[in-house]
């Protein structure tokens, strides 16, 4: 090779490098730029959607959703930048799309779950859910583009696939705007069932927080070995639910010690009975015969 030649190839080379290096400069100033632009649309969309009284659900899908569109998108302008042609790569994409399908199925359930989810409504962000499959619970926090977060009430996150959400029975706990409580209370057989039911719908009638406008009950639900077990039953506002029902059992025991209403403790009644050849006989809690 003649020194003329050498000299051509090395220039031709200080060329291509020359130009790989600038495609590689421009792809690090398109990334910068592209992550910083999307961040800019993914936040005046969640803007508009926040001021148009979009469900904060929908919100935070649309943005995991839109935030991924946009990356791929410039991940494929950078690639395209660097030289590669962009027919060969929707073609490899399209030759891998069976095997990228297999192995990302999981995630298009969850995916598919999530748009579920979105449309039939089954909870929204701040409704309180048990899932049944798995008996896990918690006030909903976030609803991603693949999974679900709930927030338990020792404050723990537990975060749930959307395809398994979709796909199983739940209980909405907050769906509603108010909230049935039954408190069973323990009487005594020797007390009037009359006397303690007034006893116990004064505290519901001059508690501040039951709904007036909901039935209020005070009934026997069953005859126990060793008391009558009274059923209280009333409605709160479904965010004074708990405050509500801790305040009215304790008035309730409260007010029931004022008027000297016993709540029995559990016992079993035994009678002994001498016998000529030293046995013993009786009758136990639930008024059977023994020897």
């Amino acid at each position: 090779m003649s020194t003329e030649m050498f000299q051509e190839h090395l220039l031709e080379m200080a060329d291509k490098a020359l130009g790989l290096g600038v495609r590689i400069l421009l792809s690090i100033v398109v990334l910068l730029v592209g992550t910083q632009l999307i961040k800019l649309i993914c936040r005046v969309i969640k803007r508009y959607l926040t001021r148009a009284k979009v469900d904060i659900g929908v919100i935070q899908f649309s943005d995991s959703f839109i935030r991924a569109s946009l990356y791929v998108l410039l991940v494929f302008m950078i690639v395209s930048g660097l030289g590669v042609d962009a027919a060969s790569i929707v073609a490899l994409l399209g030759s891998a799309g069976v095997a990228i399908g297999l192995a990302i199925q999981g995630s298009l359930s969850n995916f598919a779950g999530g748009v579920l989810i979105l449309v039939l409504k089954p909870f929204k962000v701040g409704d309180y859910i048990k899932e049944d499959a798995t008996g896990n619970e918690g006030t909903v926090s976030e609803i991603q583009l693949f999974y679900t977060k709930l927030l338990t009430p020792d404050n723990q996150t537990v975060i749930l696939p959307n395809g398994t959400l979709a796909n199983t029975s739940m209980t909405n706990v907050t769906a509603a705007d108010c909230r049935r409580m039954d408190v069973k209370v323990s009487l005594s057989y020797d007390e009037e069932i009359a006397r303690a039911r007034e006893v116990i719908m004064e505290v519901l009638r001059t508690d501040e927080d039951v709904r007036k406008d909901k039935d209020m009950r005070v009934f026997v639900d069953c005859l126990g070995d060793s008391a009558v077990i009274l059923n209280v039953r009333c409605w709160f506002d479904m965010d004074r639910f708990w405050e509500g029902k801790w305040r009215v059992t304790e008035a309730v025991k409260e007010a029931l010690d004022r008027e000297k209403i016993r709540i029995p403790y559990p016992q079993v009644d035994v009678h002994l009975k001498e016998q000529g050849h030293g046995g013993s006989s009786g009758r136990d809690g639930n008024g059977e015969a023994y020897e």
